[in-house]
């Protein structure tokens, strides 16, 4: 495992262009014990490009949805990291690790066995909505120009500052009991940046018994299902990707240009709004290319990404 793989929510790099590969996405069913990193670098050689990157990075346990950009389409990556996200969590009370999931160093231990399901659902309602949560400290958020896992690793834990999540929905969906411990199946909707671990570490310590992560899997990151994604063991039977414009339509809001339009945002030309705010959205030329990602502002609506030569 890489230390820099312990990140729930950010997007990977692309590498530099090979000849022949087609642009689009690959929607891969990551599995448990590889980083987002080793699943880019398994997608690279079925390519046969090494301009690949990922949206989302899944720690190395965690499984489900990795949305995988190829030649063009890593273009697209930045804008669709910052899509929310959907999971299944399961998450022991009654230990607290060193990490907040189970590849950590259990570090305090309480019994759970006399929690209630009804305890448990209550202290999950003030860790939904709009909330403040504190990262985990083996992360990869900087301090003072060092990511944090690696001053915990140095002996000197960082003390992160809480940051804005909204976590649309924690809730919880079942419970099994084992001695003093007690497992807790969670259905979570949040925005990027939400550490799910760090979920768990709060719902124990507002238990007063320790909580970790022991199994996370990602069924949707934005309008990526998990019934859309495919194996690598698939992936190696039949490489292909869903294209460049089709998978920026089934991303972003759509607007058609005409093929005045079309040429001036080409070269990179502004055009007035259209009444599409501020999130990105994809525009296209009178047949079918995609031409650009745009976003309004102050009135205009300005390229953010250009596909076109």
């Amino acid at each position: 495992m890489t230390a820099a793989s312990r990140r729930d929510g950010s997007g990977g790099p692309a590498a530099p262009s090979g000849p022949g590969a087609a642009s689009g996405l690959v929607i891969v069913d990551k599995p448990a014990g590889m980083t987002s990193h080793d699943v880019v670098a398994r997608i690279r050689r079925m390519a046969g490009t090494r301009r690949v990157g990922h949206a989302g990075t899944l720690d190395p346990m965690a499984t489900g949805v990795l949305v995988v950009g190829v030649e063009k389409a890593t273009r697209l990556l930045g804008h669709l990291t910052m899509a929310d996200k959907e999971y299944l969590a399961t998450i022991r009370l009654g230990q607290a690790t060193s990490t907040d999931d189970a590849e950590g160093d259990v570090i305090a231990s309480a019994s759970a066995g006399g929690l209630t399901e009804h305890a448990v659902r209550a202290a999950a309602g003030p860790l939904t909505g709009d909330i403040q949560q504190v990262p985990p400290g083996v992360s990869a958020i900087k301090v003072a120009g060092k990511r944090a896992y690696w001053l915990t690793r140095e002996g000197n834990a960082p003390q992160l500052a809480a940051r804005p999540v909204t976590v649309a929905s924690f809730d919880i969906t079942a419970i099994r009991r084992h001695g003093d411990l007690v497992d807790a199946d969670a259905a979570v909707t949040c925005s990027s940046g939400t550490y799910v671990r760090a979920l768990a570490r709060d719902l124990g310590q507002a238990l007063g018994v320790g909580g970790h992560l022991i199994a996370l899997r990602r069924i949707r990151s934005g309008s990526y299902r998990i019934e859309a994604a495919r194996t690598l063991g698939e992936l190696a039977a039949d490489f292909t990707v869903t294209p460049l414009a089709e998978a920026a339509a089934a991303a972003f809001p759509r607007l058609d240009l005409t093929e005045d339009q079309a040429r001036k945002v080409a070269h990179g030309a502004r055009l007035p709004a259209a009444g599409l705010g501020s999130a990105p959205a994809a525009v296209f030329g009178p047949d079918g290319a995609l031409i650009a990602l745009m976003r309004e502002d102050n009135g205009q609506a300005r390229p953010l990404a250009v596909f076109v030569p």
